[in-house]
């Protein structure tokens, strides 16, 4: 007879979560690291409970936002190489469905994230209950399925059986490398707390082997072939490069064959920014350097890219005659991309592949091709050096004057988060990546609000890293609530605030669409309806302070500098708050060197709209579709 143990459905989940492993090149950690968790009457009496029961085998992190819950929760992942994450339990109602944007970030990006939010009474004693969304013609709909469509996976628990399965599916997409993201097991507030006889292999030990898949031969060989027959090959490098912990293979094909590597948002610090081979970011907010290797490539080689419209330059980018694209991915939704031939394998696994059929072969491309990346990196290496460059310490800073005093006090061992507003930009196209992991940019889904959360569960998974969050005034006003549980908790986060007014990323954006920066300034509004009048007297570094972090204010470059070293040092959560230029102003960094598509009026009467869609459709007659 099989044993059994009596306990509630949560508790149940808890400890059954507690004995989760994975497994990946012989190394064994826990899968669900954590449990991050607020508490309401959907939750409290049974998760709730339940993390009190077994609090000696699951760690629990109070939150103040549950779409910041998961915010941290997927920066833990990403820093655990998606091997490991937290979960992350809501009451019913607006706790639920605020974990929608967090769980479409997870999802976006393919990290894992577990998200249990409460759910109303299965045995509807009592319908509807408090915060119940009710539906005419659907009884067993609750706010939850509005997170089907942002879940890679989702059930709902409505009886305690239906537990076993679903738990064990949940873990099996949590390690998917290709169907990984955001799982969702809604749970019934009766049913959470409803006991149940449970089989005590349930509660077995379990190791999930995170597989690495090598290439089949037919596409292997092919793929060799497209290589040697190409003369200005570029390697577009993703997220699966890291994700996969293909950097030394990625370097080891670059350095074998002389191919240059560009990388994405997601990509970059594939190689080290001084690497032979590394030519920086792509794309819309990509360096000359590799958007012009991109226009005259004859093959692209996208490794663990999803080719986005800010990589592709919205199907502008890749101009050349006959271009062809070689991508390397372990997801063969995304092999198959802009009509290219498939190498469906793990990035690393199919790099070594790679690597060691070239050399057979002797490929390598030309020397005139490897000089002139060379030179071009050297003259862009120049303008960053100008960007960063400050002669007069004693003025307030620009933005890449920001970044430059960063630059010049980090080493390897530093974490940069950032993911909205104007920065992104400047960090694709200036940021000197020192280590695989030092560029953690979410820019899949650009979600304001991502950095400080995220930097947290970085800096829980990496204590002993200094963990930088760079926020914008903008981002900073979304979800500034985390700074309490830092505080809380000791995590000693770095916060660099910069003010500069306003949605400066959007207000260039609006300008540059006959928009006129309308809405994008933080003014006073003026008589005409604009936000044209004077700046908001808003202190955002006292109200980091009243949230308990210590602030240091820099007003000169010169402050700046000593600030930042200030809070290097620092082992408490410390804010650098610095004021840049007006959102009114150019940041100072170099223009974008592609395009992006964003749709310009057809018809308007502003002149300045009017000079837009012009503009817009010079840019829209170049796009192309690779079939």
């Amino acid at each position: 007879m099989t044993s059994t143990t009596r306990l509630t459905v949560a508790q149940a989940l808890v400890r059954f979560l507690a004995a989760q492993y994975t497994e990946r090149d012989g190394v064994r950690q826990r899968l669900i690291g954590a449990t991050w968790g607020i508490f309401g009457h959907g939750n409290v009496a049974g998760i709730g409970q339940a993390l009190i029961e077994y609090a000696d085998v699951m760690p629990y992190h109070q939150g103040r936002n549950e779409q910041a819950m998961v915010h941290a929760a997927v920066g833990y992942a990403r820093q655990s190489n998606r091997l490991s994450t937290h979960a992350v339990t809501t009451s019913i109602g607006p706790g639920a469905t605020n974990l929608v944007t967090g769980a479409a970030l997870a999802t976006v990006n393919h990290l894992p994230v577990l998200l249990l939010p409460g759910d109303v009474f299965a045995a509807r004693p009592a319908d509807p209950v408090l915060q119940q969304l009710e539906v005419p013609y659907a009884g067993d709909v609750s706010v939850n399925d509005s997170l089907r469509p942002v879940s890679k996976y989702f059930d709902r628990i409505t009886r305690p059986e239906a537990l076993i399965p679903s738990a064990l599916n949940a873990m099996r997409v949590l390690t998917d490398p290709v169907e990984t993201g955001a799982v969702t097991l809604a749970l019934p507030q009766d049913v959470q707390a409803e006991a149940y006889d449970w089989p005590d292999d349930f509660f077995a030990e379990r190791t999930w082997v995170v597989r690495r898949p090598g290439a089949d031969p037919t596409e292997l060989a092919e793929a060799v072939r497209v290589i040697r027959d190409a003369r200005r090959p570029l390697v577009v490098a993703g997220g699966g490069v890291h994700h996969s912990r293909a950097e030394e293979a990625l370097a080891e094909f670059a350095e074998t064959t002389g191919i240059p590597v560009a990388s994405t948002q997601a990509g970059k610090g594939s190689l080290r920014y001084d690497h032979a081979q590394d030519v920086g970011g792509i794309g819309h907010t990509g360096t000359a350097t590799a958007d012009e290797l991109a226009r005259t490539a004859d093959l692209v080689i996208g490794v663990g890219t999803r080719y986005t419209d800010f990589t592709t330059a919205s199907g502008t980018l890749f101009a050349g005659e006959g271009v062809r694209f070689l991508n390397l991915n372990i997801a063969p939704f995304d092999g198959h991309k802009l009509a290219g031939l498939p190498l469906i394998a793990d990035a690393r696994s199919g790099l070594q592949e790679l690597t060691e059929a070239l050399d057979m072969h002797a490929y390598r491309v030309t020397a005139s091709y490897v000089t002139e990346y060379t030179e071009d990196k050297e003259r862009w290496e120049q303008r960053v050096d100008a960007c960063y460059e400050a002669d007069e310490p004693d003025v307030r800073p620009t933005q890449p004057q920001v970044l430059g005093a960063l630059d010049a006090i980090v080493d390897e061992s530093d974490v940069i988060i950032n993911a909205a507003g104007s920065l992104p930009g400047d960090l694709h196209k200036l940021w000197r990546a020192r280590s695989r992991d030092q560029y953690h940019l979410e820019y899949g889904y650009s979600c304001m609000g991502y950095e400080i959360p995220a930097a947290i569960g970085v800096k829980l998974a990496a204590p002993e890293r200094p963990v930088w969050a760079l926020v914008g005034d903008g981002t900073y006003l979304m979800m500034p609530t985390e700074i309490v549980t830092a505080v809380q908790e000791g995590i000693a986060i770095k916060v660099l605030l910069v003010q500069n007014h306003g949605y400066a990323s959007i207000g260039g954006l609006s300008e540059s669409v006959g928009g006129e920066r309308f809405g994008t300034a933080y003014r006073y509004q003026s008589d005409d309806g604009t936000y044209t009048g004077a700046p908001l007297p808003v202190d955002l570094a006292a109200n980091a302070a009243s949230l308990g972090m210590r602030v240091l204010r820099a007003k000169t470059v010169a402050d700046l500098r000593a600030a930042l070293a200030e809070a290097r040092a620092a082992d408490t959560p410390t804010c650098v708050y610095v004021e840049t230029e007006t959102a009114d102003t150019v940041s100072g960094p170099p223009p974008a060197q592609a395009w992006w598509d964003v749709p310009v009026a057809e018809t308007a009467t502003r002149p300045s709209a009017v000079k837009a869609r012009e503009l817009y459709e010079r840019h829209v007659s170049t796009r192309r579709r690779h079939l």
